[in-house]
């Protein structure tokens, strides 16, 4: 079920910012892209670990560092990002532990970041959105 809310929260996100026409300020995706880096940090203060939010920071850095890339070179930089970070969604917990996170997150989120990053690339593919900084 959570794999299926993420999927259509995802999609009701994407085409509600076009059809409002957020999506055209290229800084929506990276920004959708910080906010989701920084989920497992959370978790981690409310799970109670410092050594995991210290982990979970870095590895939110990184996912950072692609969406500030992204925003001031290329938002193909930022599809891969959130395609990248479904991934690790799905095989976090095979890593170290994840205090806090519930247990229905990776799926949900896996659906979700997958949906978001497929569709930010059928908008810059149909040159809906700039994919390079102007």
């Amino acid at each position: 079920m959570s794999f299926i809310v993420g999927v259509v929260l995802a999609l009701i996100v994407g085409v509600s910012t076009t059809f409002i026409g957020l999506d055209r300020d290229r800084a929506l995706y990276p920004v959708v892209m910080i906010v989701i880096a920084s989920y497992y940090a959370l978790f981690s203060v409310l799970g109670g670990s410092t050594q995991i939010l210290i982990t979970e920071l870095a590895v939110a850095a990184v996912f950072i560092g692609f969406a500030f890339a992204g925003f001031k070179f290329s938002l193909w930089l930022v599809v891969s990002a959130l395609a990248a970070h479904g991934v690790f969604d799905f095989v976090h917990a095979h890593f170290y532990s994840k205090p806090g996170v519930p247990t229905c997150w990776p799926s949900f989120c896996l659906a979700y970041d997958v949906v978001a990053a497929a569709y930010l690339a059928w908008l810059l593919a149909g040159k809906r959105v700039r994919a390079h900084a102007g």
